[in-house]
């Protein structure tokens, strides 16, 4: 097969319907975004999966997930403990999704494992290495099938990218640089003053934000990560960058707030990103939004939060056999979107995450993937370029023949990349000290 048939065969996808021998049903720990989202499938596609009880502290949320998916009321549960404590009676379902803040994955997993519930766990699996271990060790007690949310391997665009390395398409793999663009409003968003703002609350950012990344380097590569070595820092949401006379909330008429990309009021009021974390209409009144800006954490200075998080990371990898990747994550972009180069020994792939170009060496010509989706596919209703409804239906699938191999992702393979990233904040934080000693 020549190099023009080999790169038409990337595109093809499998069909986001799949057929079930039966409706499997769903329990829901955190009914935020990633929650609701994941179910989302079963209305897309009916008889196929559905909710059949929620968990949520937020009244305002599991009420709102209870109506749309008709709950019963002796299965809509507040604390998730209190849903763990009806399962000891009998699993709720054949599935608990876990979609809880980072710092409260480990202790249901663990639990839900010994219930004996198949679990879609969100990223990430936990707060520390050492209980990432402890998650596959019950794993492999119980037999469960627990998979973790690394979307992006199910997306078309990096199953394609893969697809064309394993091909041969670029000759041997040598070599690869990776960018995680962080939207500069994102990032003061969630990691400044947001729920993933502090490590300690939650995890380390190339944890809690990229080890998705660090998924998607190991399952491209196809071998163990051996070495790790990573930079990086909080450089500018810290006090003492703060402008003189900023108040601590950007609704204290803040001096500098008109001309502050940063000021919650554009953020939130002007521009209307990120409005799901209100809890309101995206077309509420500017008066209600900005009362609620006065008290809300997502109100405050950038300069004045609780956060630890560094903004730019610089990490490099080395893989058995002797592959090498540099990964940065820089919070100072005007755009999202993962950012890809691949060194071969026969061709070159850079890409933005939507699209991709082959640079051929022996023949010079240069070859554009970009996904077309399938007539009558519900890709524009899936979230992560399609990865969202792709990972479902391979868990569904997976649960419902007892087959592992219907996932991209084991959780032997999620663990690894998850102590890639534990391993480069180690590392990084090292480094910091010796620098300072």
């Amino acid at each position: 097969m020549n190099v023009e048939e080999s790169f038409a065969k990337l595109s093809d996808v499998k069909p986001l319907k799949t057929a079930l021998s039966r409706e499997l049903t769903i329990a829901v720990m955190g009914a935020g975004s990633r929650g609701n989202e994941y179910p989302e499938y079963g209305k897309l596609f009916p008889d196929s999966c559905r909710v059949v009880a929620v968990s949520d502290i937020n009244e305002y949320r599991r009420n709102k997930m209870a109506e749309k998916w008709s709950i019963p009321a002796d299965r809509v549960f507040g604390d998730y403990h209190e849903m763990l404590e009806a399962g000891k009676n009998g699993k709720l379902a054949d599935i608990l999704l876990i979609a809880l803040p980072d710092d409260l994955h480990f202790e249901p997993a663990m639990e839900a494992m010994s219930q004996g519930y198949d679990i879609l766990l969100e990223k990430p699996m936990a707060q520390t290495s050492e209980e990432c271990e402890a998650l596959l060790k019950r794993q492999h007690e119980t037999g469960v099938m627990v998979a973790v949310g690394h979307v992006l391997r199910y997306s078309p665009y990096f199953r394609a990218l893969k697809n064309a390395i394993d091909s041969g398409l670029v000759g041997e793999l040598v070599s690869i640089q990776h960018m995680e663009p962080v939207l500069y409003a994102h990032m003061a968003h969630s990691f400044v003053r947001g729920n993933w703002r502090n490590s300690k609350m939650t995890t380390p950012m190339i944890v809690a934000k990229c080890c998705h990344d660090m998924d998607l380097l190991r399952w491209i590569v196809g071998k163990p990560c051996t070495s790790v070595k990573a930079e990086g820092n909080l450089f500018l949401f810290r006090p003492e960058k703060a402008p003189e006379g900023a108040p601590h909330r950007c609704t204290d008429g803040c001096p500098y707030e008109a001309t502050c990309p940063y000021s919650a009021l554009e953020i939130y009021d002007r521009k209307r990103w990120f409005m799901y974390v209100f809890d309101v209409p995206k077309d509420c009144p500017s008066e209600q939004l900005r009362e609620i800006l006065k008290t809300s954490d997502y109100g405050r200075c950038v300069y004045h939060c609780d956060n630890d998080q560094p903004d730019h990371i610089v990490a490099a990898l080395r893989f058995e056999g002797g592959v090498t990747a540099s990964f940065t994550m820089d919070a100072f972009t005007p755009w999202g979107g993962r950012r890809t180069r691949v060194m071969g020994t026969m061709g070159f792939i850079e890409g933005d995450g939507k699209t991709f170009t082959l640079h051929r060496f022996d023949t010079g010509k240069a070859h554009t993937w970009a996904f077309v989706p399938p007539q009558g596919e519900n890709y524009k209703e899936s979230g992560h370029a399609g990865g969202d409804l792709a990972l479902i239906r391979d868990f569904l699938e997976a649960v419902d023949t007892r087959d592992f191999t219907k996932l991209s992702s084991s959780l032997d393979a999620s663990v690894e990349s998850h102590l890639m990233g534990f391993s480069c904040e180690k590392d990084r934080l090292f480094v910091s000290r010796t620098a300072l000693a």
